[in-house]
């Protein structure tokens, strides 16, 4: 595995926002797949106040290199003042869908 891969996982409040978001990267080739997961229940502190709020996470795969790109695209379209960008490294998977990622993430 020559190219270094990644999963985004983020955070957001509603399935419209998934949508758009999801859309927005795959169609622009920053991720060559975004899974909406729901039921997700979030407990933080903001603004000094526990919080707790159903939210849908978004798994995004894509490429180390692409990530500057796609965390600048969340970051201008997302909701939320501070929102979850979190990249893990995939060390390994399945050749073929390697590939397929190459061929849909510049």
């Amino acid at each position: 595995m020559k190219e270094k891969y990644i999963m985004v996982f983020c955070t957001v409040p509603e399935m419209n926002t998934a949508e758009k978001l999801s859309k927005q990267l795959v169609e622009e080739k920053l991720a060559a797949c975004c899974n909406i997961v729901q039921g997700v229940k979030s407990i933080y502190i903001w603004e000094e106040k526990l919080q707790e709020d159903q939210e849908l996470l978004l798994i995004i795969k894509t490429r180390e290199a692409t990530f500057p790109a796609l965390e600048k695209k969340i970051g201008e379209t997302h909701p939320y003042a501070v929102p979850e960008i979190l990249a893990l490294p995939i060390i390994h998977g399945n050749p073929e869908y390697f590939k397929w990622m190459d061929d849909h993430v510049k």
